[in-house]
């Protein structure tokens, strides 16, 4: 029998356990999976799970029938020490927790290849939608040049409905927390921290190198106004929240986390309500998309589960473990280099508009203010001739292609 560890039995956890209570995977392992310990600081009056509970992670370290622990904690700590002593043991990890495998992915994918254990994480971005093992398995033949995603429903959720409803953001909001799509405080996902973390993720596991995601610039969409989303209207575009990294011809790596204007002709425009989507560009693949529910306790459940039984199948076999190089001083590129187009709305002339930029494209605007693109431009040189201009109130990239 093959025997498993929940460490943390909040959504995700339960879901996990749930799954391999009302599921048979002797088909496939060759022996069953069961949940032998569950480890939650908290009590439980479920009769059903109490015998598997557990406050002493010290019971899942020390028995040596655990091979496999989920860690559906979430957080740093304790989960990073916990993480850490199992690999250490030899016992596989599986983690739904974005936050620790953007912080110390690096050292814990290290730590398992060192003990021949795995560390597997593709619960961590996306949800259910797999897209952590396609990037490990099917796109090797490819070097991927491009990711494009829509990281958090959350914030898909609130713009869709400021374009499909016209609403305001706080009413967005609002209604995004009112249905449990939002948390009480929104700030990790309306500030765009959590898209940031899933994309440093993505971006570590297309290019091989650990990506800090502290090193990505990342904004939110608490200035995104409805304005803003009818002059997107205009463009034949919808604002969305879009982690984007991209390998320059130097091999650096340019990543940001911004509300963009997407054209409808790329097929994110059309993503909508709760879901994600990330779009991968391989060299030889073209253009892949993944699409599919980000969150919810069911969708992240399975894969998590899906992580376990791979562990269960190779028990016994050598891993081989993926590693990022840490070696990366300078692997980031300047952002402010980076050639792009933008959306502006300002209460200045066209004269000093003109003076600032060339090849501008007026859109008709809201009475008092003037609407333009400015197309192929540094961002270095669009930052400088913003400063130029009188009361800017927006400026939105564009993603065409």
């Amino acid at each position: 029998m093959a025997q498993a560890a929940i460490m943390g039995f909040g959504t995700v956890g339960s879901g996990v356990y749930e799954i391999i209570r009302d599921s048979d995977f002797s088909g496939l392992l060759g022996e069953e999976l069961k949940v032998k310990y569950i480890l939650d600081i908290r009590d439980f009056d479920d009769e059903e799970i109490k015998p598997l509970l557990t406050k002493d992670f010290n019971d899942i370290l020390n028995d040596e029938d655990i091979k496999v622990a989920c860690e559906v904690m979430g957080g740093l700590h304790p989960a990073y020490e916990f993480t850490k002593q199992l690999l250490e043991k030899g016992v596989s990890v599986v983690t739904s927790n974005k936050e620790l495998v953007a912080t110390y992915g690096a050292e814990l994918l290290e730590i398992a290849a060192a003990n021949n254990a795995s560390y597997m994480f593709e619960a961590s971005v996306g949800g259910g939608i797999p897209i952590i093992r396609p990037m490990t398995v099917c796109t090797k033949a490819n070097t991927v040049e491009r990711i494009a995603g829509i990281l958090n429903g959350t914030t898909n959720y609130i713009l869709n409905e400021m374009l499909e409803r016209g609403k305001s953001f706080e009413e967005a909001l609002s209604d995004a927390q009112a249905k449990g799509y939002a948390e009480r405080n929104p700030a990790a996902d309306i500030e765009g921290h959590d898209a940031c973390r899933k994309l440093a993720i993505l971006s570590s596991m297309a290019w091989g190198k650990f990506v800090d995601y502290n090193e990505i610039p990342t904004e939110g969409i608490v200035n995104i106004s409805s304005e803003d989303v009818k002059y997107a209207q205009k463009l034949n575009s919808v604002i969305k929240l879009i982690g984007y990294a991209e390998l320059e011809e130097d091999n650096k790596i340019y990543a940001r986390v911004a509300p963009m204007m997407v054209s409808d002709k790329i097929i994110l425009s059309s993503v909508n309500g709760v879901f994600n989507a990330v779009m991968l560009r391989g060299n030889y693949l073209g253009e892949a998309m993944f699409y599919g529910r980000g969150a919810g306790k069911e969708a992240t459940a399975s894969a998590v589960v899906a992580d376990v039984l791979d562990c269960a199948r190779h028990f016994d076999s050598e891993k081989h473990n993926i590693v990022w190089d840490t070696e990366n001083d300078g692997v980031m590129a300047d952002c402010g280099d980076k050639v792009l187009s933008f959306f502006v709305r300002c209460k200045d002339t066209r004269e000093n508009i003109e003076k600032q930029f060339d090849c501008v494209s007026y859109v008709d605007p809201i009475e008092g203010e003037i609407a333009f693109t400015v197309k192929n431009i540094q961002q270095k040189k669009l930052d400088a001739g913003l400063k130029e201009l009188k009361n800017v109130v927006s400026c939105i990239r564009l993603l065409e292609e």
